[in-house]
């Protein structure tokens, strides 16, 4: 069904709150067949609110419920917390509202109305904030409740659960004082299972929970059903600003100043026995895409186990329960009925927001409600298959799939895949809850996790099961194992939606948190040992085993084939190894933007003769040392030049800091001097005088041309006489750009291009060949962009060389600004780390000012950048909209750049045509 036909189906009502009498609506009604809200409200309503509204409106089972709006969220933070004077009002109006289309009425002791109290910001932050079901129970509507459904088991659990899950949430005590406590009843009666537990016992349980709570928050559970609605409602709203909520915000660039909106809904109940049911499904696998109903679910239970591992869940079809190879009843066998009424909304809900779809749903005795409906989280791989897939199908044209795919999610493409060759020595094996594989250390504990992967360390994170508070230990991880869990609980779509590498419920791990291991098949492994992960078999295998890079075909090659039709950037790639040379082709790469020459020095014989070079005292001697050089170089570049095969290949004249090179121990300082038939106390005394305070500010760049210009002779001879070789024997033409680093002035361009071309001429009389080059500069200090318009007459392309354009002008050293430009991001005084995505305002202004200047000087002048930000998706879009010609970037992220490029166009076309 088409969003026009689901608007006509909209049934009008009058709103609760009507805008004539001078209040400002706070809350938004929905109920099956009638709503005040709409899919296209998720900034107000949230995307929960907003999509329980869309699917009120089509007609679905969704229990009836109102939404807070997130300006109530942002009002409660601008007034210390507090709640806008006419909100209660409207809370009570919409729960009369509910109460009267479920037939209950919340505070009656005979028939009493619970609520579930939910988190739903503008983008999906799952399991990042609190939730509260079964809200309403006391001890006397527990006995109602009982009554009513004649089952008093079921009364009895939904008390205690509540009891748990308020005074975690609201009153901050801790969950394993309640845990703890049920699993010492279990153990004196003698179960395993929660559900062997009879009423008598969830009654005894309850009465713990309370005391429990007496003893730790200093005060009774409270009674009154109004009280524990305000505080569900406020700690909801506090949870905003929870720390996994503010670090999973920080994750995925998602605004503070969005908010959240609160849910309340009728209950609706899994846990009413045997013919009762709740699970989380997907319309397609969100790992791999394949067009396949993928979900779980649990007969007997709530919500919370199955999302949270408490109980490892049941595939949903048939199909998937043969292929996990365990005897498990599918919904598709255990339910049919059920089955194919809820394959029809999912089908429906699909076509209708034309993309994958995450859906919570609830059978209570018989009777099917749908309770959520979102975007589902998916991996790289799997949104390429869907953006390709449904633009075949014809849910979607293929801008749109273009737009499908996060740009920095292709990296998870790139991650390693275990070598099929390689032995495998399996210990366990668990669901398959996210692709790729992962070699590590084995760590327990989420904090230890995030602290040791910040120093370089490779980390497989080991848990029973994950919660929202070991998000920055599952970010720092290169995998994630968990003993319990299905294919939707919190450690898989995590896992997911940061593209990690993830096996849940590999049940034969016995880990113990206290010994920091885990015990397989009768063996130890401890905290420390290395294993290895892939979680696209679910298997857990000892040891390192070898990996490979996964092959870029398939609908990858498609979607990137309409992305390259729509993008106006050349992509190029940062390469001066044969290596990156390859690979930056195999991505898709244009040409070469930055090789970088110094990078070609630093082994064996190379680091010698460059040595002997800065540390001769004249002309003659350093001409000898680069005699030495000039054939090395020579080769480097005709293998870059053969690589790319007539392809623009930019070559930045050697820019040393000089520290990098300098000798420092005897044994460097020893080398040097053999080979130059030297003093070694002479050339110490030399290193010494050439040693710089701040190097990274020295003598470098185009200052070494300048003072040595025979340093420029040789590498332009290099290139020419290269050029020439590689043009003989590929018979392409090499397009050779020659870029001096470092300018200020335009008089230090003019000073190198002459040089340049004066070794051409050379070159040209001694082969009879006239060698085609450009000469330019990169442009990374702020003169040089001020005084672009200068500089541009002499030259043939300026590169933006934004990574040292980023230090000079903010003064901002990158090596060491580690220990405080996350605080800055943090406390909002940068919107991001400027080294990863440009600032705007301050160097983009910059480099602005600086295209504006050098085009009006020389209108054919080719523009470019070569810093790392040309890889990043904010930073691509923002050299787009100024006109860049080109940017490259490390040939891992060229796929990256190019369809964050054809996204940068597609979304100007569609501002243009607004």
């Amino acid at each position: 069904m088409t969003a026009k036909t689901a608007k006509a189906r909209r049934v009008p009502r009058p709103p609760l709150f009507p805008d004539e009498i001078g209040m400002t609506k706070w809350v938004y009604s929905f109920s099956a067949g009638r709503s005040e809200g709409s899919a296209s409200m998720k900034d107000l309503l949230g995307g929960k609110g907003a999509n329980l509204a869309e699917m009120a409106a089509l007609g679905l089972p969704v229990p009836p419920g109102f939404t807070l709006t997130t300006e109530v969220c942002v009002y409660f933070y601008a007034n210390g917390k507090t709640f806008p004077a006419d909100l209660a009002g409207q809370v009570d109006a919409a729960l009369a509202d509910v109460g009267r289309v479920a037939g209950h009425a919340f505070e009656d002791p005979r028939q009493p109305l619970l609520v579930s109290v939910r988190s739903g910001a503008r983008a999906s932050m799952p399991g990042m904030m609190d939730t509260v079901l079964n809200l309403g129970l006391n001890d006397e509507t527990v006995e109602a409740l009982a009554r009513n459904s004649g089952d008093e088991r079921f009364a009895w659990d939904c008390y205690r659960r509540f009891i748990e899950m308020y005074s975690s949430v609201v009153l901050g005590v801790e969950h394993h004082e309640f845990e703890d406590a049920l699993e010492q009843l279990k153990e004196s009666r003698g179960f395993a299972l929660d559900t062997q537990l009879t009423a008598d016992d969830w009654r005894k349980v309850a009465a713990q929970y309370k005391a429990i709570v007496e003893k730790s928050a200093g005060k009774s559970f409270p009674q009154d059903p109004r009280e524990q609605l305000w505080g569900a409602i406020r700690a909801v709203f506090s949870s905003w600003m929870n720390n996994r909520a503010i670090v999973y915000r920080s994750l995925h660039n998602i605004p503070e100043s969005w908010g959240t909106a609160v849910n309340i809904q009728a209950m609706v109940f899994g846990n009413m026995g045997a013919q009762s049911a709740t699970g989380v499904a997907f319309t397609r696998n969100p790992s791999t895409g394949v067009r396949e109903l993928y979900g779980e679910y649990l007969i007997n239970a709530q919500g919370e186990d199955v999302v949270a591992g408490i109980r490892t869940p049941q595939p949903i079809t048939q199909s998937a329960s043969h292929a996990s190879g365990f005897e498990k009843v599918s919904l598709e066998a255990a339910m049919p009925a059920i089955f194919a009424e809820f394959k029809g909304y999912s089908d429906k809900l699909e076509r209708h927001f034309r993309d994958m779809q995450d859906m919570e749903f609830t059978v209570e005795r018989g009777k099917l409600w749908m309770l959520q409906t979102r975007a589902g989280k998916r991996t790289a791989r799997a949104a390429l298959k869907l953006a390709v897939d449904m633009a075949r199908e014809g849910l979607i044209g293929k801008d749109e799939a273009i737009t499908r795919v996060e740009p920095q999610s292709l990296e998870q493409l790139l991650h390693p895949t275990i070598d099929p060759a390689a032995k495998r020595h399996i210990l366990a094996t668990g669901l398959p809850a996210s692709p790729g594989a992962a070699v590590g250390e084995i760590v327990f504990d989420p904090e230890e996790a995030a602290k040791l992967s910040s120093n370089g360390r490779k980390i497989i994170l080991v848990r029973i099961e994950t919660s929202p508070e070991d998000i920055g230990g599952m970010h720092g991880a290169e995998g994630i194992l968990t003993a319990r869990g299905g294919m939707t609980s919190h450690a898989a779509v995590v896992a997911r939606g940061m593209g990690k590498p993830c096996v849940t419920g590999a049940g034969a791990l016995r880990i113990d948190y206290e010994d920091q291991s885990f015990t397989v098949a009768g063996k130890r492994f401890g905290k420390g040992e290395r294993i290895t992960i892939d979680g696209s078999a679910g298997q857990v295998i000892a040891g390192e085993v070898k990996m490979q890079r996964p092959e870029l075909t398939g609908e990858f090659a498609v979607l990137m084939s309409w992305a390259d039709q729509k993008r106006r950037l050349k992509i190029r790639a940062n390469a001066e190894t044969p290596a990156d040379a390859r690979a930056a082709r195999r991505f898709g790469a244009e040409g070469i933007g930055l090789a970088r020459t110094e990078h070609m020095f630093f082994e064996g014989e190379r680091i010698v003769a460059v040595r002997e070079m800065i540390l001769a005292d004249d002309t003659e001697g350093r001409r000898l040392a680069l005699a030495k050089l000039l054939p090395m170089q020579r080769e480097d570049f005709k293998q870059l030049f053969e690589i790319m095969s007539g392809l623009p290949v930019t070559i930045r004249l050697l820019d040393p800091p000089l520290h990098e090179f300098l000798p420092h121990s005897d044994s460097e300082i020893g080398a040097v001097a053999k080979a130059m038939g030297a003093d070694p106390v002479k050339l110490r005394r030399r290193a010494a005088q050439l040693s710089e305070f701040n190097p990274m500010l020295g003598f470098r760049g185009v200052r070494l041309a300048v003072i040595f210009p025979e340093i420029v002779d040789m590498q332009a001879r290099a290139i020419f006489e290269a050029a020439i070789e590689a043009s003989l024997s590929t018979g392409e033409p090499v397009d050779i750009e020659i870029m001096a680093p470092l300018v200020f002035a335009r008089a230090e361009l003019d000073l190198v291009k002459a040089r340049v071309a004066e070794m051409a001429k050379l070159v040209e009389d001694e082969t009879g060949i006239r060698p085609n080059y450009h000469v330019g500069t990169m442009i990374e200090l702020p003169r040089a962009a001020l005084r672009a318009g200068d500089i541009a007459p002499s030259a043939d392309f300026f590169s933006f060389g934004t990574n040292d354009l980023t230090q000079t002008t903010l003064g901002i050293s990158r090596d060491d600004s580690g220990s405080f430009l996350n605080a800055y991001v943090e406390k909002g005084l940068l919107p991001a780390d400027p080294f990863v995505t440009i600032d705007q305002e301050g160097v983009g202004e910059l480099v602005r000012l600086g295209c504006d200047r050098a085009r009006a000087a020389n209108p054919t002048i080719t523009l470019g950048v070569c810093g790392e930000h040309g890889g990043d998706p904010a930073s691509v879009a923002f050299f787009d909209q100024i006109g860049f010609d080109y940017v490259s970037c490390s040939p891992f992220r060229v796929p990256i750049a190019r369809l964050a490029a054809a996204q940068a166009a597609l979304g100007e076309k569609a501002v243009s045509t607004a």
